[in-house]
């Protein structure tokens, strides 16, 4: 399951970012939604979601894993959930409020604390926009403690759009508030809200591919080799 960032923005468009075509050919089934708030079905779709970042957006992600779980050649027992930016937010959500419903997450670039992503994004607009109704009600950090499945948590130091403090505190809080045994943490110290380089672009790949094969098909952990 690939959650889109933006989130004004829409799963149906090829990017070599997060493409689901290395994850096909690992013999996943790849689910990419377009839930409350995405672009391309008129503004009544993005009204639906608008101010409520957990709201809508995520009854729509859980009504279409559902959906998609119907069919035969999808194993429900088997699942992964992974998202960057908003997607990213939207895992950590995820994380914390469907249990053991997936079997692992992977969050990159993604919003934890909305009491201080407002004040420190370069996008200055969020600060209103997300405190304090959307922080006191959507904020996933206030959840920490209901997170039941391993994470992956990717982020870039010189991300300025969702600061590499919230994935520091995300990875402090996993790490004092859960008693999951698995959490990683894959940390750039040369890349921003993308990974640009190709180099840094297939550790991604390889990383991600290694954590989803090892919760999700009971693979031993393959370190990549880029990682030295």
């Amino acid at each position: 399951m690939f959650v889109h960032g933006g989130p004004w923005a829409s799963n149906n468009a090829w990017s070599w970012r997060w493409s689901p075509w290395p994850f096909v050919a690992s013999g996943y089934a790849v689910l990419l939604p377009d839930p409350a708030i995405s672009t391309g079905y008129g503004q009544h779709m993005i009204d639906r979601g608008q101010q409520e970042l957990g709201g809508a957006p995520f009854t729509d992600v859980m009504a279409l894993v559902e959906a998609a779980t119907q069919r035969q050649d999808i194993d429900a027992e088997r699942q992964a959930l992974l998202g960057g930016s908003y997607g990213g937010y939207m895992a950590n959500w995820v994380a914390g409020h469907t249990g053991e419903r997936f079997r692992c997450i992977v969050t990159h670039a993604s919003l934890w604390d909305l009491n201080t992503m407002g004040s420190t994004t370069d996008n200055t607009e969020w600060e209103e926009a997300m405190a304090p109704s959307q922080a006191d009600h959507y904020s996933p950090h206030r959840f920490v403690g209901d997170i039941q499945v391993p994470m992956l948590v990717i982020h870039g130091d010189k991300d300025y759009r969702v600061p590499i403090s919230q994935g520091l505190q995300l990875w402090s809080d996993l790490q004092r508030h859960t008693a999951v045994e698995g959490h990683k943490f894959l940390y750039f110290p040369d890349e921003n809200h993308w990974i640009l380089k190709p180099a840094n672009a297939r550790t991604w790949y390889e990383t991600v591919l290694a954590f989803v094969d090892q919760h999700v098909q009971d693979k031993p952990w393959h370190r990549p080799e880029l990682l030295g």
